[in-house]
């Protein structure tokens, strides 16, 4: 992102730490979901909530140093995941593809960004009404390809911008369902072919709640 355009909350969502935290999330609801299912045992997914719990820092620049010997972005985070897990953590990515992960981290990412624009327009369209009402007999002089048109008032002007901005609120929203289904998808694609459908219910329910 560019900075001076770029507001710390929403740069914050795309750095590299914040995608690692939720490809962990990912990974450790999967295999949680598979711990129930018998497919794992159940103290993998123990293992990694219970580092979790624990808040640790990401280390980014190990990732990378690990990457750059495997030439490949998830098992670099998975190796060091594995050393700080130990060895309950080797039941992670059971069955997954790099794709899994990736697809459904970009719909998580999406949705939060999102829920970042509504709260701004909700923000936005408090104020607008405020200074609509506050103008609502303030007069002003109406426009109609450059040449002075019939008087209208300031406030009718901002309730226009009001609803114009109320319709992009729609939008969003509509968007954030787009994306909360999409994540769902991601663990319908992971569980289906390889857990049935069971499984495809329980990961999906999993892996939606992430982007919630």
């Amino acid at each position: 992102m560019v900075p001076r355009y770029a507001r710390p909350q929403m740069t914050a969502l795309w750095e590299p730490e914040a995608k690692y935290r939720i490809w962990f999330e990912i990974e450790a609801h999967a295999t949680e979901k598979l711990g129930e299912l018998g497919v794992v045992p159940p103290s993998a997914a123990k293992a990694l909530w219970d580092w979790w719990a624990t808040d640790p820092v990401i280390d980014v620049p190990a990732i990378d140093a690990i990457e750059a010997v495997t030439k490949h972005d998830v098992i670099a985070f998975l190796t060091w995941v594995a050393e700080q897990v130990g060895d309950e953590a080797r039941f992670m990515h059971q069955g997954m593809t790099s794709s899994d992960v990736l697809d459904t981290t970009l719909s998580v990412q999406l949705a939060r960004a999102t829920d970042i624009l509504i709260a701004d327009t909700d923000a936005l369209l408090a104020a607008i009404k405020t200074r609509a009402m506050e103008h609502k007999y303030t007069p002003t002089i109406g426009r109609s390809h450059g040449i002075h048109a019939e008087p209208v008032t300031f406030g009718l002007k901002l309730a226009q911008a009001y609803a114009e901005f109320d319709r992009c609120r729609a939008r969003l929203i509509a968007a954030r369902v787009d994306e909360r289904l999409r994540a769902e998808l991601m663990g319908h694609k992971y569980g289906r072919p390889k857990y049935g459908s069971v499984a495809l219910d329980l990961l999906a329910e999993e892996v939606g709640r992430i982007a919630l």
